[in-house]
C-alpha cells in the first residue's frame, strides 16, 4: 500500500474534476451541519484529523455521486475513495461554496466564523444549533445567554441573526476571496492602527490555510479486485466503527450485486412519495429478515445474488403491506409517529406469512399489538435486534400476534398504561405520538382554526407544534426544566395560535379561547376544566390532574384498537 499527501485544496480539487469518485459501496452523505463546524474548528486548530483512503484503478467498477457537484471523469483510471467522504465532502461545500443535495434535494451549508473567538478553545454547553423547535433549544435559556454562548465558538451554523454581526462572517466568502478588506470594514476596522487589525487579518489567514491542510493518504494497489477492496472498506470501518452495520452490510451486497444501490434508493424514493421516508438501512434490514428469517445483517455475506434478488422482490411487498396497514388501519401516516423503524419490518414479514390475508380480530389484534408496542417502546429498549428476532420467531413458527403479544406481556409485565409511566415523559416520548392519534380520534383542533390536528398541514401558521399549556417562562425558576417539559404540560395546536399565546398563563388565554370554541378544545385534549388549577400556583396539582385524564385516555384508546367492529 503506497502512502502520499494532499492537501484539502488539492482534494477539493480532485473531486471537483471528476477525478475522484465514490464506490457504490459508499453510503449517503449523512453529516449534519454541526459536524461540519467540528470538522473546520479542528483544521482550523491544527488537530489531527484521520487519513483518506483511496483506491486507484483500471477496473470498470459500479460508481455513485458526490454529494456536492463534479464534472465527468476525464481519465482512463478511475480514483475511488474509500474513507473520508464526508470529510472531503464537507470540505469541497464549504472551500468552494457549494450546495449538498440530499435524497434529492440540494441545500446550501453556510457556516459563520467568529473574529472574536477566545484565543484559547473553550468548553461549552452548545444548543443544538440544528434544532427543528425552538422550545427543545438550551434548556430554556435567554436569548442573551445564548449569544454568550454562541461568543465562545470559533465556528457557528449559520443564522440570520448571528449573521448580521459585524464579527461574523461566513466562511465560504472568506474562501472565494484573498483580500481582507470587504470582511474588516464590516468589523468596523477601518484602519492600520485599529488593534483589531492585526488580529482579525492574522485570523482570517489561519482560516484560509485550512486549504492547505495535509491529510495522509493511504493508496490501494491496482491489482486488488473489487470484492477484495469490499472487505478492505468492510473491515477499515468496522474497527473504526465509523459505519454502522447497515452500511458495511451495502457494501457486502453491491460487491456481489452490482447497481443494486440504485434499485434500493428507488423503491426508498417511492416508499418516500408514500409518507413513509426511512433510512435505506431498514429497506436492507426488511431484505435480510425475508432472506433469512432474522433481522441481523451478520449473515449477508452468505447468501447468494440470487437469493438476494428473489428476497428483494418478496420484501417489497411486504413493505407496502406494513406502509398500507400503517396508514388505513392505524392512522400512522409518517414515520414520525413510530417509536421505532422496526415496527415496519415486524408488520411486513407478519403480512408475508399470513399471504396477506387477515381475519377480522387477527386486524384488529395486529393494529392492537402495534400501538401497544409502539407506545410502550418494543424495539427502542434492550437489544432491539433481539426482540425483533424473538417477534419473528413467533410469527415464523405461527404463534403469530397471539405469541408477538405474549412477548410484550413478558417485557412489560402489564399492557394498560399507569400515571407513573407518564410522570416525567416529554415530547419525545412515544407516549406522546400515541397521545396525538388518540387526540385526532376525538377530533382534537388548532385553538383558533379550528382545523384538525395534522401531521401534513402546510404553511408556518397551521403547521403542527406543540404547547406548554404553561408556557416556560413563567415557570422558568420555580420547577426543574423536566417537571417544565412534561408530557401533561403539552397540547398540539397550530403554530399561529401558538405564538399568539406566547408566555401568557392559561388562566389568561384559556378563558378567551372557550368562549370563542367552547369546552370541547380542552376536552379533547385531556385538558382539565377546573379552572382553579390554571394558575402558577397550582401547576404541579394540574400536570397531577391531567396525567390521569391522559392515562385513561391512551388505555381507552388501546382498547378501542383491539376491536373488529
Amino acid at each position: 500500500m503506497a502512502k502520499a499527501e494532499a492537501s484539502v485544496e488539492e482534494l477539493v480539487q480532485t473531486i471537483e474534476r471528476g477525478e475522484l469518485r465514490l464506490p457504490e459501496m459508499q453510503r449517503r452523505y449523512v453529516w449534519k451541519a454541526p459536524r461540519v463546524r467540528d470538522l473546520l474548528d479542528s483544521l482550523y486548530r491544527g488537530y489531527p484529523s484521520g487519513a483518506i483512503l483511496i483506491w486507484e484503478t483500471d477496473e470498470v467498477v459500479p460508481t455513485r455521486e458526490f454529494a456536492v457537484g463534479q464534472s465527468g471523469n476525464p481519465y482512463q483510471t478511475t480514483k475511488l475513495l474509500l474513507d473520508g467522504q464526508q470529510r472531503l465532502t464537507s470540505l469541497s461545500a464549504v472551500v468552494r461554496g457549494e450546495p449538498i443535495t440530499v435524497r434529492g434535494r440540494k441545500r446550501p451549508l453556510e457556516l459563520l466564523f467568529n473574529l472574536e473567538h477566545p484565543d484559547l478553545l473553550t468548553y461549552v454547553n452548545e444548543v443544538d444549533e440544528e434544532s427543528e423547535n425552538g422550545e427543545e433549544e438550551a434548556e430554556d435559556a435567554t436569548e442573551d445567554e445564548l449569544q454568550k454562548r454562541f461568543d465562545q465558538l470559533t465556528f457557528v451554523v449559520a443564522t440570520k441573526k448571528l449573521a448580521s454581526l459585524p464579527h461574523w462572517i461566513k466562511v465560504t466568502e472568506v474562501f472565494k476571496s484573498d483580500s481582507d478588506a470587504a470582511f474588516l470594514k464590516e468589523a468596523g476596522v477601518t484602519d492600520f492602527d485599529d488593534p483589531r487589525y492585526e488580529k482579525y487579518t492574522n485570523r482570517l489567514k489561519r482560516l484560509r490555510n485550512i486549504k492547505k491542510y495535509v491529510y495522509r493518504m493511504d493508496i490501494l494497489e491496482r491489482n486488488l479486485s473489487y470484492e477484495e477492496v469490499t472487505e478492505i472498506f468492510v473491515r477499515v470501518n468496522s474497527l473504526g466503527t465509523k459505519l454502522r452495520s447497515s452500511d458495511l452490510a451495502m457494501a457486502q451486497i453491491t460487491a456481489k450485486w452490482h447497481e443494486s444501490l440504485k434499485t434500493f434508493e428507488s423503491f426508498q424514493e417511492e416508499c418516500c412519495d408514500q409518507g413513509f421516508d426511512v433510512d435505506l438501512g431498514i429497506h436492507l434490514k426488511n431484505l435480510i429478515v425475508f432472506a433469512t428469517g432474522q433481522s441481523r445483517f451478520k449473515t449477508v455475506g452468505s447468501l447468494s445474488v440470487e437469493k438476494l434478488q428473489e428476497s428483494w422482490e418478496i420484501c417489497k411487498e411486504g413493505f407496502h403491506f406494513a406502509i398500507n396497514f400503517l396508514k388505513s388501519n392505524s392512522g400512522i401516516e409518517s414515520p414520525a409517529l413510530l417509536s421505532s423503524p422496526f415496527l415496519m419490518n415486524a408488520l411486513a414479514y407478519f403480512g408475508h406469512h399470513n399471504e396477506y390475508s387477515l381475519s377480522p380480530q387477527q386486524e384488529a389484534d395486529l393494529r392492537y399489538w402495534l400501538y401497544v408496542a409502539n407506545t410502550k417502546g418494543r424495539y427502542s429498549r434492550g437489544s432491539s435486534e433481539t426482540l425483533l428476532d424473538q417477534d419473528l420467531a413467533r410469527i415464523r413458527d405461527g404463534r403469530g400476534v397471539e405469541g408477538m403479544i405474549e412477548s410484550l406481556n413478558s417485557q412489560f409485565g402489564r399492557l394498560d398504561i399507569t400515571v407513573g409511566e407518564l410522570e416525567g415523559r416529554n415530547a419525545r416520548s412515544a407516549y406522546f405520538k400515541t397521545l396525538f392519534l388518540a387526540f385526532r380520534e376525538d377530533g382534537a383542533k388548532d385553538w383558533t382554526s379550528n382545523l384538525a390536528i395534522s401531521l401534513s398541514h402546510s404553511g408556518k401558521q397551521h403547521a403542527l407544534q406543540f404547547h406548554h399549556i404553561f408556557p416556560k417562562a413563567i415557570l422558568k425558576g420555580q420547577y426543574r426544566t423536566v417537571v417544565v417539559n412534561d408530557i401533561a404540560n403539552l397540547a398540539f395546536i397550530g403554530g399561529k395560535t401558538n405564538r399568539r399565546i406566547s408566555n401568557k398563563a392559561p388562566e389568561k388565554y384559556f378563558p378567551e379561547i372557550i368562549e370563542k370554541q367552547g369546552n370541547g378544545v380542552l376536552i379533547a385534549q385531556c385538558i382539565p376544566s377546573d379552572n382553579g388549577l390554571l394558575t402558577t400556583d397550582r401547576y404541579l396539582e394540574f400536570i397531577s390532574a391531567r396525567r390521569t385524564l391522559l392515562a385513561d385516555r391512551l388505555n381507552r384508546f388501546l382498547e378501542d384498537a383491539r376491536s373488529n367492529t
